[in-house]
């Protein structure tokens, strides 16, 4: 299997309306994945219901990958992320993401912190998975 990417793996989520979310998850993401978004930790589950939801509210989007390193298991980059809301509203927020990945190439955690660059205030909810 092909290790997976930030821009692989949002592009699934995000920006492919047609492909099943389940199976998104599953290409990019183990069983036992957890993130932590600006100090606050999720699961799986939780993962699952904030993408659903941001199916719901974005329309479009884009990812701009600055800086991204591999070293073994360690994954790290910093990207932007561009999205547009089914309401018109766009807002850009740039991530700084540190991540573990599993032997078959999936995300098995990630730990990250975001900065809405530009964009509405309630925009930068966006990205915190609740």
């Amino acid at each position: 299997m092909t290790s997976t990417d930030i821009t692989r793996a949002l592009n699934d989520l995000l920006f492919t309306p047609g492909l099943d979310l389940t199976e998104a998850v599953d290409r990019h993401f183990t069983p036992d994945y957890r993130q932590r978004t600006d100090g606050v930790w999720s699961d799986r589950a939780s993962f699952v219901q904030h993408m659903t939801r941001l199916r719901t509210l974005v329309r479009s989007g884009t990812v701009e990958v600055h800086d991204e390193l591999r070293d073994g298991p360690r994954y790290a980059d910093r990207h932007t992320v561009t999205l547009t809301q089914h309401n018109g509203r766009t807002s850009r927020t740039e991530v700084y993401l540190f991540a573990r990945m599993a032997p078959d190439g999936r995300f098995q955690s990630v730990e990250e912190t975001t900065l809405l660059v530009t964009g509405h205030p309630d925009d930068g909810n966006l990205g915190s998975v609740k």
